[in-house]
Parts: structure tokens; C-alpha cells; sequence
């Protein structure tokens, strides 16, 4: 099986976003159309890869998008790995590793010497399949979020 990854453009969009959804379902199809669609016009600072097999079929894609800082990186700004999603029937083929390898050649092209990423603390296999890909774990953290769009009463000292 031969795997091909290229830079995603506008005619991978209605691919992009099924894929996206089938990662991250939070949001709808539509609306990851309209992210796509920001990303392709630069409203987004993201790049989308996409592998394809031998026969053109999808087999999955990444994002990456340049952040002002990430836990456990060397360097500002950096490289952060959004997202890796591979189809099912295509994982532990090599297909992530061709998408890593992909984006590393150009990011090492466009000057960068790293390439951070996350995972959900419980995500194993995420965590195992970066390893694979030659990451190095850096640190783990649990991040809060306080709202404050509630009612808040001022403190009497």
C-alpha cells in the first residue's frame, strides 16, 4: 500500500470537513466547512495534509497550525499538531507516520526545529502512536476554565 500526502486545498474541502467531524463531532459539517474555508483564505493560520492511497482514496489527514506557545516546546512561535486522524482499516499501516513525515519536511523547510502536539490524558493510543512518530512526552497538565459570564457579587472585606 502506497500512502501520498499532500497539502490539502478547496477541491479536499467536503473531505476535510467529513473527516473532521468524524474527529471532532462537536461541531457540524457545515461548520467545519466554514473553518476550512478561513484556513484556505488565511483567516486561520492552519494547514491541512491529506493521505491518499494507491487508488485516491482517503486514508486520513492532520492540521497544523504555528502557535505563540505550547507546554513543553523550546521555542516561540511554534509548530502544534491540531489534530491526526486516520481512517480506521488504515491504522498501525503507516499512515499517520506518512503524515507526520510530510509535515516535518516542511516545517524543517520553513526553519522550524520542532513540532509539538497534545492528547487527552486518558487517549493511550493517541499517546502510544506519538511515540511511534518519535515524540517525546514532555509533561502532563489538567486545564481549568472558570466562566465569567455568571452574576458575580462583589466580596464585603
Amino acid at each position: 500500500m502506497t500512502v501520498v500526502v499532500r497539502k490539502m486545498d478547496q477541491a479536499d474541502s467536503v473531505s476535510w470537513a467529513e473527516m473532521r467531524y468524524r474527529m471532532w463531532d462537536s461541531l457540524s459539517i457545515d461548520e467545519h466547512l466554514g473553518d476550512i474555508k478561513k484556513m484556505l483564505e488565511g483567516g486561520i493560520k492552519r494547514t491541512g495534509y491529506i493521505a491518499l492511497l494507491d487508488d485516491n482514496r482517503v486514508a486520513g489527514f492532520a492540521e497544523v497550525c504555528i502557535r505563540e506557545y505550547a507546554n513543553g516546546c523550546t521555542a516561540q512561535p511554534v509548530p502544534f499538531l491540531e489534530g491526526i486522524w486516520v481512517e480506521p482499516e488504515h491504522q498501525q499501516r503507516s499512515v499517520g507516520r506518512e503524515l507526520i513525515a510530510m509535515i516535518e519536511r516542511d516545517l524543517i523547510g520553513q526553519g522550524f526545529h520542532e513540532l509539538c502536539s497534545d492528547a487527552h490524558i486518558e487517549n493511550t493510543t493517541s499517546h502510544h502512536a506519538h511515540g511511534r512518530w518519535g515524540f517525546d512526552e514532555t509533561d502532563r497538565v489538567v486545564y481549568f476554565r472558570k466562566s465569567l459570564d455568571r452574576d458575580i457579587k462583589p466580596v464585603l472585606s
